[in-house]
């Protein structure tokens, strides 16, 4: 059935039942997906294409990128605060929304580029988006804004989808002690009913001496 016709009159009423982040997100990542033609086909009925024409590059190297989220993140490019009452207090902001969406493809950008050469810059890249993670959990209220209770399990990752990729690169770029000690670390805190399973990936990319690290956790 995966490869069945879809059925977009059914999608259509799923989306608008749907709430407005899972809108915004959606929307996000169809800004990737679309092809230049048909982008500007969809664009052209609400915005005016032409004012976002470049003629430079648009898509930066992964590492860059991530640095220049990093800074905006920490400059609070992102914060957007709103009156909370007891009909929005468990709405998230715009800026709030967009830091999640940035954050998502800027990771998986991550797991595409762990499987090529530069295997140090993506393992740079990985290391600032999990701290920038980690603040966002802690809800760091200079980053991002909160009507509620906030954190990590807002952003929605498959970490099965992602660990892997990560266990590739810091595998090639870390001795055993801090390989075994960054799996402990991310997996305590962030996915930890999911650690055996978890453990046999970080396992079969290990090295010997990565592998007998881990045993002894």
């Amino acid at each position: 059935m995966s490869g069945g016709k879809l059925d977009l009159q059914r999608i259509r009423r799923v989306i608008r039942g749907s709430g407005s982040e899972t809108i915004f997100f959606l929307l996000d990542d169809a800004l990737s997906l679309l092809p230049p033609a048909k982008l500007r086909q969809l664009m052209a009925q609400y915005l005016k294409p032409e004012q976002f024409v470049s003629d430079v590059a648009v898509k930066r190297d992964l590492l860059a990128e991530v640095q220049a989220f990093q800074k905006a993140c920490l400059a609070g490019e992102y914060y957007e605060a709103f009156d909370v009452n007891s009909k929005n207090c468990t709405q998230s902001s715009l800026g709030t929304l967009a830091w999640i969406a940035d954050f998502r493809r800027l990771l998986f950008r991550c797991v595409e580029q762990a499987k090529k050469r530069n295997v140090a810059g993506v393992r740079c890249a990985f290391d600032i988006l999990f701290e920038l993670l980690d603040r966002f959990d802690d809800a760091d209220d200079r980053m991002v804004f909160f009507a509620d209770e906030g954190g990590s399990w807002m952003v929605g990752i498959d970490w099965k989808q992602v660990l892997p990729a990560w266990f590739r690169v810091l595998s090639i770029t870390a001795d055993p002690a801090e390989y075994a000690r960054r799996f402990e670390a991310f997996v305590g805190r962030y996915c930890n009913c999911q650690r055996a399973e978890l453990l046999a990936e970080a396992r079969q990319v290990a090295t010997p001496s990565q592998r007998k690290e881990l045993a002894e956790l």
